[in-house]
C-alpha cells in the first residue's frame, strides 16, 4: 500500500515538473525556457558583443525580451546583427530570426555566415515594409534604431502597423532606445539621437500595440538629456518598453 502510494505521488510529482518546465507564449505552441546566462556565455561569442552586453545590461534586456526556444522573431534596425544573433542563440536551431535593415550591411553579411546565425536571415526592407513574406511572428525587437526612423523617409504610422499585423495574437514587440526630453518628442532623432518615451510610446500605441511593462535597468535620471548620445559626459538615459498584441 506504502509503496503503490509512493509511486502515485512521485507520478503526480513529474506530470508538475513537466508542466511547470515548459512555458506557453501569446496562445503559441508550448515552448522550453531559456537560459540567457549560457546563451551570454557561449564561447564562442566575440569580445566586441561581450563589450556590447555590459552597456547594454545583457542579462537584464535578454529577460526583459525573454525570447523562448522555437520562436519566429524579427530584429528591427539590425544594423551589424548584435542583436540578431542574440535572439538566434536565444530561440535556438528550431527557431528563426530575421534581422532587418534598410540598407545592405556588410557586417551582418559577414556575421551571418558563422554556425550561431544558422537559423538567422538578413532582410533588407523599408522601415515601414518590414515584414512581407514572413511567417507570422511571436516577437519584434526594435532596440535603439526607432529614432533613427523619425529623420529618415519613413512613414512609422505605417511602419507601426505592419509591425502590429506582422505579429500573432499575443506577440510581443520590445523597444528600447535612448531618452528625450518630453518636450523633444520626435525633433531630435537626427541631431541627438533620442526620442521622448512618451512619443514612441503613443505612436506604438496608436497601431494597435496594448503597452504591458517598462524596464529601468537602463535608466539615468541624471542625465539631461540635451547632448547627443556620442558624446555625452555620462551615462546616457535609455528606457526600455514591451507592448503586446491583442488576443
Amino acid at each position: 500500500m506504502m509503496i503503490t502510494s509512493l509511486r502515485r505521488a512521485l507520478g503526480v510529482c513529474s506530470v508538475v515538473v513537466f508542466a511547470l518546465a515548459v512555458v506557453q507564449v501569446g496562445g503559441t505552441a508550448a515552448v522550453h525556457a531559456q537560459d540567457y546566462a549560457a546563451v551570454l556565455a557561449a564561447p564562442d561569442r566575440s569580445e566586441a558583443d561581450r563589450q556590447v552586453d555590459a552597456r547594454r545590461d545583457a542579462p537584464k534586456l535578454l529577460g526583459f525580451i525573454a525570447p523562448r526556444t522555437g520562436q519566429q522573431v524579427l530584429d528591427m534596425g539590425a544594423g551589424g546583427g548584435y542583436s540578431t544573433e542574440l535572439m538566434a542563440r536565444a530561440v535556438g536551431p528550431t527557431g528563426k530570426v530575421f534581422g532587418q535593415n534598410d540598407k545592405a550591411s556588410d557586417k551582418l553579411d559577414a556575421r551571418l555566415k558563422t554556425p550561431a546565425m544558422a537559423n538567422a536571415t538578413g532582410l533588407v526592407r523599408p522601415f515601414d515594409a518590414p515584414a512581407a513574406g514572413l511567417p507570422p511572428l511571436d516577437l519584434i525587437t526594435f532596440l535603439f534604431a526607432y529614432h533613427d526612423t523619425t529623420f529618415m523617409e519613413v512613414d512609422r504610422a505605417k511602419m507601426n502597423k505592419a509591425l502590429f499585423d506582422a505579429l500573432k495574437p499575443g506577440g510581443v514587440l520590445v523597444i528600447a532606445d535612448h531618452s528625450a526630453r518630453p518636450e523633444d518628442g520626435a525633433t531630435v532623432g537626427k541631431s541627438l539621437h533620442r526620442i521622448a518615451e512618451a512619443t514612441l510610446r503613443a505612436e506604438i500605441e496608436a497601431a494597435g500595440f496594448k503597452y504591458v511593462a517598462s524596464a529601468d535597468f537602463l535608466r539615468n535620471p541624471d542625465d539631461p538629456r540635451t547632448a547627443i548620445i556620442f558624446r555625452s559626459p555620462i551615462k546616457v538615459d535609455e528606457f526600455v518598453l514591451k507592448f503586446q498584441k491583442p488576443m
